[in-house]
Formats: structure tokens, sequence, C-alpha cells
């Protein structure tokens, strides 16, 4: 099983790799530019028939490798991890020199980086204002709306626009290398920090070879993995029950420069204040409240030197950006009877109880495992705080789940890995693409992956998905919902 699984795995990305070769088509925006600029494809102007295909059958076919992979190590296959690892980064770098794929939002960061290295401000400047600008006006969508991102984003954004010039190409193509890089660091982190062959296997399934994250943070260019890195990096910092002040200070400085890409990010620094609090409470130990007061003012100051170098508008969009909901998540099956501030507030109270469901129910560790009671918790709290807002969140895409996935790559083999690849595989078939309809104009044939596939079935099953999520938790408390496999004493590649 696990053999058919990674060939589920390379099926997938053979699939999202011909869809990015066949040049512009309904999952590819055109990208103006020199025709020697990187990245590369043919122009064939494939069918929207024939690229949502290829598309819908990498997903089922990712979505199916990773489950029978998960199912594999439960019944104890193991192979080694490096390969598996190697291969992955090599997908990701093989991609990365093709157009993104699926969203148009690779040519939204273009816009804001052009904006900022032109002297604009990218927080009351839209692309609307500069129809005229080769790359500030490029955007296909949100083209009224002004960045809503960390300063930085915007600043990995000015950087790919100083390289990239007038190119919107190149530009674009500057992008996808610091995506691929933060991929990369993220990976290796993850590699590097696993205990065993066992949890290094965990992670190269979870997080380097899997075919969804690939295709949305990688083929899709979506900037969302600047943020996991420092996410990733300050647990991986945070070893042992104390931390020692340079290390709390470390924590704190990447979840400052995570919420400074990506607001969200910040999240992650729940598990260790938590973690600190408790010992400073219990202990009465003054090394402890000493960590917490470094690591917090760490995390502060660095995002507040960013936002403040970003203006004051830097948080304009964020709250705009919180009242809405997309067609996909469950709350949109209630947003027109309810409206968008009781939606708001639910989410909220919803987040909440499942936070408090997954603390309860996420894996504290594996018996005898070293720094059981310190980074393990870190790392549960973290992923529950994470987990609960994709979650319950009214606004949700695909791409935001790289959030989790990188956190339960952290943890032990849990039941909960199910309940991610069924949230992520959803969406993703919800998204098929993630370009607006009016704009590439899909034939009637294909409409109703507009009209009832992204607003109807996906919201439902995704409904299903939090149900079964409440189910384990609740029952957590009679069996363990860890789903750790039995060991194996040597690699099997059956």
């Amino acid at each position: 099983m696990g053999r058919v699984g990674l060939c589920g795995i390379g099926v997938a990305l053979a699939c999202f790799f011909v869809v990015g070769l066949l040049g512009p088509s309904a999952f590819e925006p055109r990208l103006a530019g020199a025709g020697g600029e990187p990245p590369y494809s043919l122009s064939v102007h494939p069918s929207p028939y024939l690229v949502v295909g290829l598309v819908a059958a990498g997903l089922a076919a990712g979505t199916a490798g990773l489950a029978a992979c998960f199912a594999a190590v439960r019944r104890g296959w193991r192979i080694r991890a490096f390969p598996l690892v190697v291969a992955g980064l090599l997908a990701a770098v093989a991609v990365t020199m093709l157009p993104p794929t699926g969203s148009a939002d690779h040519l939204n960061y273009a816009s804001y980086g052009r904006m900022a290295a032109t002297g604009h401000d990218p927080y009351t400047t839209s692309a609307v204002d500069l129809p005229r600008d080769p790359v500030a006006g490029a955007p296909e969508e949100w083209r009224s709306t002004p960045s809503v991102y960390g300063p930085i984003t915007t600043g990995s954004q000015a950087f790919a626009s100083w390289v990239g010039g007038g190119s919107v190409r190149l530009t674009v193509f500057v992008l996808s290398v610091i995506n691929t890089l933060a991929f990369a660091l993220t990976a290796l982190i993850l590699y590097r920090t696993s205990r065993g062959e066992e949890r290094r296997l965990r992670t190269a399934l979870l997080w380097t070879c899997n075919p969804l994250l690939l295709f949305h943070l990688v083929a899709g260019a979506h900037n969302d993995v600047l943020a996991i890195a420092p996410m990733v990096a300050a647990l991986a910092v945070c070893t042992g029950r104390r931390p020692g002040l340079g290390r709390a200070l470390a924590a704190g400085a990447l979840v400052g420069a995570g919420a400074a890409i990506k607001l969200p990010a910040a999240l992650v620094g729940g598990g260790p204040v938590w973690t600190l609090l408790r010992d400073a409470w219990t202990t009465r130990s003054r090394r402890a409240v000493a960590s917490l007061a470094v690591l917090l003012g760490g995390a502060v100051a660095v995002a507040a030197v960013a936002y403040a170098l970003a203006g004051p508008h830097a948080f304009d969009q964020v709250g705009k950006a919180s009242d809405r909901v997309s067609l996909a998540t469950p709350w949109h099956l209630v947003d027109v009877a309810f409206g968008r501030g009781a939606i708001k507030a639910g989410s909220v109270v919803l987040g909440v109880l499942l936070f408090v469901l997954l603390l309860r129910a996420l894996p504290r560790g594996e018996p005898g495992e070293p720094g059981e009671r310190g980074e393990q918790d870190d790392r549960r709290i973290a992923a529950a705080l994470v987990l609960a807002w994709l979650l319950a969140a009214p606004y949700e895409l695909p791409w935001y789940d790289g959030f989790g996935w990188a956190l339960l790559a952290l943890l032990p083999w849990t039941r909960f890995d199910w309940v991610l690849l069924a949230h992520t595989g959803a969406l993703s078939l919800a998204y098929l693409p993630a370009r607006a309809p009016e704009v590439i104009r899909l034939p009637d044939g294909l409409s109703w992956l507009v009209t009832v596939v992204r607003p109807g079935v996906v919201p439902w099953t995704l409904l299903a998905v939090l149900a079964a999520l409440a189910v384990l938790c609740l029952r957590s408390g009679r069996a363990p919902a860890s789903g750790s496999p039995p060991r194996a004493s040597g690699a099997s590649a059956g």
C-alpha cells in the first residue's frame, strides 16, 4: 500500500507539472515579459476541460496517495525519509521553473511590490490607481483592494520588483523562488529537528512530499509559505521545558516576524507562551517569568518595528478582510440568514470550542520521548490554536491549510492527519480553478464547478469534517487520539 501511495503522489505531481508546462489556460494567467525570461512554458492554449481534468485528477491522486501512505505507516510500512525529502525538493524546484497555476494571486503580489519599489504605498494604493504600469496594473482580481499582507511580505515583493523591473514574468519568477526557498527551509527544519527515522518520514509525507502543498504553496506561488517558515523555526528553537533567555528571544523574534508576514502566524506563539505561563504559575520560577517576558518582548518588538516602518495604513485592509465569508466554508450556508457580524462572533466561539477539544485530544508525545512535557506541549498547543483557526474561519482557502500541515508534522502520528487531509482535499476541489469566473469565462459545461460544487457541495462536506473532528476529540478520553503506528524493526518499501 505504501508503494501505491507513492505512485499516487507521483501521478499527482506529474499532472500539476503538465498543467504548468502547457502555458496560459484557465489555471494559468498569461505573464507579460520577454520570452527568454523565466518562468518557462509552452503556449498551446489548452482547453479548460483538459486543464481542469488534469488538476482534478492530480488532486484526487494526491489525496488518495497520501491516504494510502498514512494507512501503510499505521500497518508498519517504513521507507527512508531522506530520498523522499530530496524528491519533494526537486519537484518544488521543477514547478518553480514553470508559471504559477491555480489562482492569479501572484499578479497581486507583483503589483504590490511594484508599488512599494516605485514609491507608492501599497496599503493605500490599488491596481486601478496605476492602470498604465505594466506590473502594478496587471492583477486580474482585487484590482481596487490595497495590500492586506504584512510589511515583511511587502518587503519581499518590493525586492522581487526591484529585480524584475517592468517585467511581470521576471517579477513573478523571483517571488516564486523566494517562496520555494521558504518551503525548502521549512522542510529542512522539520527534517533536522525530528527524532528518529519514523518521525522524519512523517515530516516528508506531511510537508515536503505532500502533493497538495506542492500544488498550492509552490506551484501556486502563494506567500503563506513565507509565514510558515518562521512559525516552524520558532517552535524548533523552543526545545526543552524551559528555554533559556537566548532561545526565548529568538523564538519571540521569529513569532514577530511571522506576524509581520501574515498576522495569523502569531498564533504559533501561543504554544511557548502557554507553557512558560504554566511553569511560572506552578513553580514560581524566576527563569520562566524572565523567559516569558523576553519571548513576548521579542515578538512585540519585531512586529512593532516592521509595522511602524510600513506606516499607519498597514492594518486598514485586515479589518475588512475579517468580515469576508468565502463560498466554500460552512459559514456560507448561513451567510444570508445571520449576517457578517453574527458570523464573525460565531466563528470566534466555534474557534474557542475547537481549541479546547483539540487541546484535549492532540497527542502529547510518544511514551518515553524526550521533551514530552516541554517542547511537545509547545507544539501541541500551537497546533491546536492553528487548526482551530483554520477550521472555524469564515474565510478559508486551500493554501491556508499549509499552516496546519506544518504544525501537525511536528507532532506524532495522529488520526487528525486524516481530518486535515479531508479538509484540504475538499477545499482544493472547490477551487477548480481559483481564478475569477468572469475573467476566465469557463464554458457552460464546467460552470457547475463554481455554481454547485464551490458554494454547495464543499460547504456541506466541510461541515461533515467538523462533525468528524468533534467526534474524534470527544472519543479521545476513551481511546487515544494518537495514531502511532506499530514499530518496525527495519525499513520496508512494501
